[in-house]
């Protein structure tokens, strides 16, 4: 049972709030947003889920708080669950889910929320079940004012080229003159976590992998998706995967994968083909995961070295093991040093990160104080986070997407794209000489 439903800015503005039921004390998402920007886990302090007799439970999506309050016993996973499911419809209707969207759609948004939720209790969350009790347009973003989407926005097709912002039209909109452009959009979104040792060996490695459709069909054709013909799911004893062979070919070994509820698995065992007709909306059409070693995007390699009493010198250097033309994105690189440090300055040399390119980062740090001690127990690890676009690294590939013709003219578009992403990318030691390098 649910009390109250908002969404706030990252600045802790209102930009929606439903008050179910009348029983939490007002002034609750001012609380929250307190609670959540200056609480401290180290503080002895309630932490943000439970503060006076309330429970709150948010999500954070697109940089946006979604939050409930409830005063009764239930159960978290429900909760975080339908948070995010409300995110992705909201995001389904109004093509592109930000502050502003959300600022200029608040009716349709009041709209939705009254039928996903009736007083407190949730209802559906499907969008194609909403559309008939769904009845104001949404007002679309400029797209010029969205933020750079870079390399990573281009969905490709042979000579073919869609920019990104092409899925984040609205479920219900309609192009120019009153038609709409019959196209399906395919992600395999990879998240990667890797743990390094200083000398470069990998101790640890994980991909968290989604397949995500979004679909612009008319009339819900059946729609096959043909995965790697030599897909196994289940480790054994024997299992091997050549993470050295960057071409696609070489068996991929699922530790274990799920399914949307639409899919049909009758021939996925022999051919490895997804049969389904896709709802309206974006979803997840199977996720997966592997633990087996693989091939990492990026080398890192970590140094430190004592320049004198009060400084250091550090070198890092990021070599990109994918192909030459593949083009690495938003990529941020982090390291803490010691709590005395007092200025650091940097030479970094120009140049996006290209496929089998080398770069080299190095940081003059000042000390307000004599080192004592081991510096590299002081320093570090290195974290990085980045995007490559046109790249997995687990090999997974959709051989084919067919769909099933209404008529002999009917061609609809078809984009597929892969996006790996860092989910935690680690150097967990720091080497101290840089004359080894």
């Amino acid at each position: 049972m649910i009390s109250q439903f908002f969404v706030l800015s990252q600045r802790g503005d209102h930009i929606v709030f439903r008050d179910y039921r009348g029983e939490v004390p007002k002034g609750s998402a001012e609380i929250f947003f307190r609670k959540v920007k200056f609480w401290n886990d180290d503080e002895a302090e309630e932490a943000p889920p439970n503060v006076d007799g309330v429970n709150y439970i948010h999500v954070k999506v697109a940089g946006l708080f979604f939050v409930v309050t409830t005063m009764v016993n239930v159960s978290p996973s429900l909760l975080l669950e339908l948070l995010q499911r409300i995110a992705r419809v909201t995001k389904d209707y109004l093509g592109v889910l930000n502050e502003d969207s959300l600022r200029k759609n608040f009716i349709l948004v009041y709209e939705l929320l009254d039928e996903v939720i009736d007083f407190g209790y949730p209802q559906t969350t499907s969008t194609e079940v909403l559309k008939s009790y769904i009845f104001n347009e949404p007002i679309m973003v400029d797209a010029g004012r969205l933020p750079p989407l870079g390399p990573a926005a281009m969905f490709m097709q042979g000579t073919k080229r869609m920019p990104g912002t092409a899925v984040t039209k609205s479920v219900v909109a309609t192009e120019p003159g009153g038609k709409k452009r019959e196209e399906i959009f395919v992600d395999i979104i990879e998240k990667i976590s890797v743990t390094f040792s200083s000398s470069g060996y990998i101790l640890t490695s994980e991909i968290d992998g989604t397949i995500q459709m979004k679909s612009y069909l008319s009339g819900n054709p059946e729609i096959r998706l043909a995965l790697n013909e030599d897909l196994s799911i289940g480790r054994t004893r024997s299992s091997s995967h050549d993470y050295r062979s960057s071409s696609g070919s070489g068996t991929v070994i699922l530790d274990d994968c799920n399914f949307h509820e639409s899919v049909h698995l009758d021939s996925f065992d022999i051919d490895r083909t997804l049969t389904l007709i896709p709802p309206d909306g974006e979803f997840a059409v199977m996720n997966y995961r592997i633990t087996q070693e693989f091939k990492p995007p990026f080398r890192v390699t970590a140094l430190i070295e004592e320049a004198g009493p009060s400084r250091a010198e550090v070198l890092l250097k990021i070599r990109a093991e994918f192909s030459a033309n593949v083009t690495a994105n938003t990529i941020t690189v982090q390291m803490p040093v010691p709590s005395y440090t007092m200025r650091a300055s940097f030479e970094l040399e120009a140049g996006a990160i290209v496929g089998a390119s080398e770069h080299t980062l190095r940081a003059k740090l000042t000390f307000s104080q004599e080192s004592h001690g081991n510096i590299t127990k002081e320093a570090g690890p290195v974290n990085m986070n980045f995007t490559i676009p046109m790249y997995n690294a687990s090999k997974l590939q959709v051989r084919y997407l067919q769909i099933a013709k209404k008529s002999k003219t009917y061609n609809p578009y078809r984009w597929v794209r892969y996006v790996t992403q860092a989910n935690s990318y680690i150097i967990k030691d720091i080497q101290n000489s840089i004359k080894e390098c």
